[in-house]
C-alpha cells in the first residue's frame, strides 16, 4: 500500500526506504538507528537477502522526511548507491527502533 502526498502531509506517517550500496556489515543499520532515535522515530532497520536495508520509520512526516535526506546523503557508513522510498499511514507497530 503506498500512500499519496495528500495521505501523508503533516502529521504521523510511515516511511518504508529500501538502501542498496554497501549497507550490510559496515555499522549501517546501527548509524540508521542512532539518527531514527535522534528524530524521534520508531521502526526497524533490517537487512534483506539481496543485500539492502530496509528502513522503516513511523512518527512526525517531517521527521521521517529528515531520515530519508540522511539516508540519502547524511554520509553513513558503507556506500549508499540508491534510496527507494513509499509512504503510508503508520501502524503503531514499533516503539523504540531496532536493528534486525
Amino acid at each position: 500500500m503506498s500512500g499519496t502526498a495528500e495521505e501523508t502531509t503533516g502529521g504521523d506517517a510511515r516511511l518504508t526506504a529500501w538502501v542498496r550500496g554497501r549497507v550490510q556489515g559496515v555499522g549501517f543499520r546501527w548509524w540508521v538507528r542512532a539518527r531514527a532515535l535522534e528524530l524521534g522515530l520508531t521502526g526497524t532497520a533490517t537487512n534483506l537477502a539481496d543485500g539492502r536495508v530496509e528502513v522503516v520509520a513511523e512518527g512526525p512526516k517531517d521527521r521521517c522526511d529528515e531520515l530519508l535526506a540522511l539516508l540519502r546523503g547524511g554520509d553513513p557508513p558503507g556506500r549508499v548507491l540508491g534510496v527507494v522510498e513509499r509512504w503510508g499511514k503508520p501502524r503503531g507497530s514499533s516503539s523504540g527502533f531496532s536493528e534486525r
